[in-house]
């Protein structure tokens, strides 16, 4: 696994401890990969995986959840600017720069888009 994100940064993403990480890794709920250098990373696929898991409330219809590929990603000062490449859609989102580089976001990786709208209203011509 070459180009696996290291287990501190997942730990961050997932917002676990790296303890944590280690017990799922010995229950057989994640699996990771290592450096040349004997340090674990896992698949970024996997990490998406695990982080929807975790973060979509329950009972969130999988319409809900967009999965797709990063386009772009523009930082501002406190806010980031991605764009998701979701089927023929594209859908844009505007996230704090400290929630994007948190995710380490940057084009070609995979992401879900998770839809939370209370309210949308469609008018005609």
């Amino acid at each position: 696994m070459a180009e696996g994100i290291r287990i501190g940064a997942a730990a961050g993403i997932l917002g676990v401890s790296v303890d944590t990480l280690r017990r799922w890794e010995k229950e057989g709920r994640i699996e990771f990969g290592r450096t040349s250098g004997g340090q674990r990373t896992v698949d970024p696929e996997v990490l998406r995986a695990l982080l929807v898991e975790r973060t979509a409330p329950s009972g969130m219809s999988a319409r809900n959840q967009l999965e797709g590929t990063v386009i772009s990603v523009e930082k501002d000062g406190i806010m980031a600017k991605v764009e998701l490449a979701c089927g023929g859609y594209r859908i844009v989102s505007v996230i704090t720069r400290e929630a994007a580089d948190e995710m380490g976001l940057k084009p070609g990786d995979a992401a879900t888009a998770v839809v939370k709208a209370t309210n949308v209203e469609i008018r005609g011509g």
